[in-house]
């Protein structure tokens, strides 16, 4: 799943997500990835207009759109493997690119949608989404697939950010608390719908397609959001908005190319020296990167990074934990799926249906969380949630290791439900913790920076599947192992996830410990 706090959770507009690039409410992307300043639109016209209504149904499809889009793409990927001839590092790339152009271009797209108008931005993201979508689906080969899904997650990045700000600058305050309430339910829908539409749209083979209805399906939803969108969308801009930082754009996108590229590619090509040189490198480029936005600051008070807000404790260990929250989404679902499809030679849609418990768990946990849990517990909701996922996930190496590759999805159900629980524990108060002493002015750059760096850990999870699966994979297959080398492989990157959540419990003791009102009303933006 590639994203954090699900929108119910504050009515704020702050990054909501759920651990998506993956069947869980991924942490792929947020519809609340960017600031919102105060628009222009006057608040006592959006009351008495009712296309409101058909307006905020349209951002929430493609808000939809994209949660389904990353949580779908999973489960197909064995079966593009197979039919398409893809290497372990295309399969790596088609979401691994997508996570990275998103994190590379979402802070910038939010202030694109401030500078020009949010709705100009939406339909230009929406536009190229659906366009990006039909390259994916009509592509002859791997490469233009990973090339494609770069410009959809590039395309997203322009889109997803302004959803929010649009609701911000169409609805009065007192209806807004409704209106992040149903953005909850749809990402809960998006968390169970897309793994198991994935399944059906690639196991039911429609006209031949295989695969390819998985982005087809987007094609009518695109061009029915952009002909409605068009008339009911009402455009609003920042009266201040934020300079564009191409250079730090630039910085950032350099330094994870360098250092994901080589964990993806580097197996393939037996580890050669320049892949561990463009790792170092982009230590170097990071860097310069902090550097520049130091300079950047002074100058126009415009970075891409407030690298002020990292004086924030709570706030740089909260990074923290959502950057390598990141990481361990990406790990575990990719190698999930491979190992039911590749390893058990599971059908994808036994292997959709099997990750159900995981989805319900997740999206009934949040509930509570939010709405029970934290407001009496704090920070020990979160920690408990990290501790409650890594039993999930001992559990499954448990499970994986005893029974082997005749293990049955009724035996998953147990620890698949419990990770959810951890993990509906953790996405939706993450975000209000992370964001609880950050100041008031500083609220809409933390608030983007949270989901850009939830996708940049799952990008970077993404392409450590080279490391800590594929390797184990390779090694046991040459010694003749067949598919307990895939149940080897996947038993190794839950013990990495496992090692990665202890490190999150760890950091979260440095978040708040129980926030307070003022806190909320210092993050809001």
């Amino acid at each position: 799943m590639t994203s954090t706090a699900s929108p119910a959770a504050s009515p704020t507009p702050s990054p909501a997500a759920s651990p998506t690039a993956s069947p869980t409410p991924s942490p792929a992307a947020s519809p609340t990835a960017s600031p919102t300043p105060s628009p222009t639109a006057s608040p006592t016209e959006a009351p008495s207009d009712r296309r409101r209504w058909f307006a905020l149904a349209i951002v929430m499809t493609a808000a939809f759109m994209d949660l389904v889009d990353v949580t779908i793409v999973n489960i197909a990927l064995p079966t593009i493997q197979r039919d398409e001839g893809a290497s372990a590092g295309q399969i790596q790339w088609i979401t691994a690119g997508y996570a990275l152009a998103f994190a590379a271009l979402l802070i910038t797209g939010g202030r694109l949608g401030d500078i020009f108008g949010r709705k100009r931005l939406f339909l230009l993201g929406v536009g190229g989404f659906t366009l990006a979508s039909a390259l994916c689906g009509l592509a002859a080969g791997p490469g233009m697939l990973v090339a494609s899904r770069f410009l959809q997650g590039g395309m997203a990045a322009l889109m997803v950010p302004q959803v929010l700000s649009i609701v911000h600058a169409t609805f009065p305050a007192h209806e807004r608390g409704k209106v992040f309430g149903m953005f909850g339910a749809v990402v809960g829908l998006g968390a169970v719908s897309g793994p198991l539409l994935g399944a059906l749209l690639t196991e039911w083979n429609i006209a031949g397609l295989e695969w390819r209805p998985i982005f087809l399906i987007n094609l009518p939803v695109g061009v029915a959001a952009l002909a409605l969108g068009t008339r009911v969308i009402t455009e609003s801009k920042a009266p201040r908005a934020l300079r564009l930082d191409l250079v730090g754009v630039a910085l950032v996108t350099l330094a994870m190319l360098a250092l994901v590229y080589p964990l993806t590619q580097g197996r393939e090509n037996g580890w050669p020296l320049w892949g561990y040189l463009m790792m170092a490198g982009s230590v170097v480029i990071g860097g310069v990167l902090v550097a520049y936005e130091r300079s950047k600051a002074r100058r126009d008070s415009s970075p891409l990074i407030e690298l002020s807000l990292f004086r924030v404790k709570s706030f740089a260990a909260g990074i923290a934990v959502q950057t390598v929250f990141g990481m361990a989404c990406g790990v575990f679902f990719l190698t999930w799926t491979l190992y039911m499809q590749l390893g058990l030679g599971w059908s994808a849609l036994r292997a959709g249906l099997t990750g159900v418990p995981f989805s319900i768990a997740v999206s009934v946990a949040a509930g509570v969380s939010v709405q029970k849990l934290v407001p009496r517990f704090g920070r020990k909701v979160l920690r408990a949630g990290a501790l409650a996922m890594a039993a999930g996930v001992l559990i499954y190496v448990y499970e994986a290791g005893h029974y082997g590759s005749a293990i049955t999805s009724w035996q998953m159900a147990a620890p698949l439900a419990v990770m959810g629980v951890g993990m509906g524990l953790i996405v939706a108060p993450l975000t209000d913790a992370i964001l609880s002493e950050v100041p008031r002015e500083h609220a809409g750059s933390a608030s983007g920076l949270i989901n850009t760096v939830m996708q940049m850990g799952n990008a970077l999870g993404l392409s450590l599947v080279s490391v800590i699966f594929f390797n184990v994979v390779d090694d046991r297959l040459a010694h003749g192992a067949g598919a307990a080398a895939f149940v080897d492989g996947f038993r190794n990157s839950l013990l990495w996830v496992a090692a990665i959540l202890a490190g999150i419990f760890l950091l979260m003791g440095a978040l708040p410990g129980k926030p307070t009102t003022a806190d909320h009303e210092g993050s809001a933006a």
